[in-house]
């Protein structure tokens, strides 16, 4: 089968491998549609950030290469012995967190995590994957595959702001509108947020974020969006969120908010960032990171059923397996107008 692989940073390969075997208390997958992550560009351009390299993944005992893809839904054509709850035919999305001792308490915070389709155990961007049980999650049948590859994206959305202190009718600043900057926007209307800032250059993301029904600040035609987010709000935000890993965007992110004022950080960062710790401590200000998610999935796809992250209003291109590198990644790091691109295993 057809798998996209990645060997080392800049190289990643279509390549042909052997379709996976199912394992006992596992399923195997008809990908359908598979989003490509920023995640998975950052292993591209900057990485190795999660892929394993010189020692095996301790979960997985695998090293690059390895296929990419967490971000994806299939139909089940496989049922390995010891599954319970599913069947061939079922609809299904995928939660890719590896831990040791499996979903259980904080498991995304797991010293030993890994998500499918970085850390190995196969990946989304292929014909065909074998998923434990413990992964998966059924598609209702009134969301589409193409819904269900937003979902993964979609739970880091969630969770972060689940792991926010906002409350409804605070006013709150969203720095970055790819594609978890404008789920968050989603998450955050759908806790009640009143009035959401939007921090963004480009323009295509622009109009999605206001199309999502926020405020748009645009960087270039203001002399100080700091400034700018106090005058608008009257000493800053309740609550920011930081989603483009721009070191400059962080210390921006953290100033935007209000006395006791609350940041928190979802990118993930390729390098360093400086920050002043007085800009912290003067304002007795938090700042708070957040990895992946942990029991979301149940809810987000709720939210999806009454509308919420819509794939219509997201997905800014299809494209086939086979054209995955030119179309996909190069297309995302050099068109900005790209938002979330999904990517379809058959011809």
């Amino acid at each position: 089968m057809k798998a996209l692989r990645w060997h080392n940073q800049k190289d990643i390969r279509l390549e042909e491998i052997d379709e996976p075997t199912v394992k006992r208390g596992q399923v195997k997958m008809k990908v359908k549609w598979c989003g490509i992550c920023g995640s998975d560009l950052h292993e591209y351009s900057g990485g190795p950030i999660f892929i394993p390299v010189e020692q095996p993944h301790p979960l997985t005992n695998e090293v690059a290469p390895v296929t990419l893809g967490h971000e994806f839904s299939g139909e089940i054509v496989e049922v390995g012995e010891g599954v319970t709850n599913y069947q061939v035919g079922d609809r299904v999305v995928v939660e890719p967190i590896f831990a040791t001792y499996g979903h259980q308490g904080a498991y995304n915070l797991d010293e030993n995590m890994g998500f499918l389709g970085l850390a190995g155990g196969g990946g989304g961007l292929s014909e065909y994957v074998a998923v434990d049980e413990e992964l998966l999650f059924k598609l209702p049948d009134d969301l589409s595959y193409e819904q269900g590859a937003l979902v993964e994206p979609a739970a880091v959305a969630l969770y972060a702001v689940r792991s926010s202190r906002i409350k409804a009718g605070d006013k709150v600043a969203v720095f970055g509108c790819g594609p978890i900057g404008l789920l968050v926007i989603e998450a955050l209307k759908a806790a009640g947020a009143t009035d959401i800032f939007a921090v963004e250059l480009s323009p295509e993301r622009q109009a999605k974020a206001e199309e999502l029904g926020a405020i748009i600040i645009d960087p270039s035609l203001v002399t100080d969006t700091v400034t700018e987010i106090a005058r608008l709000t009257g000493g800053g935000v309740d609550v920011s969120f930081e989603v483009t890993g721009v070191p400059v965007v962080l210390r921006q992110a953290i100033q935007s908010t209000g006395i006791g004022g609350e940041t928190i950080i979802v990118s993930i960062w390729e390098k360093g960032a400086e920050i002043l710790p007085n800009d912290i401590v003067m304002k007795e200000r938090t700042v708070k990171g957040i990895i992946g998610y942990r029991n979301v999935f149940p809810a987000v796809l709720s939210l999806m059923q009454k509308g919420y992250f819509s794939a219509e209003k997201l997905v800014t291109k299809k494209i086939a397996l086979d054209n995955v590198i030119e179309e996909g990644f190069e297309s995302l790091i050099k068109e900005k107008n790209q938002v979330k691109i999904l990517v379809k295993s058959e011809q």
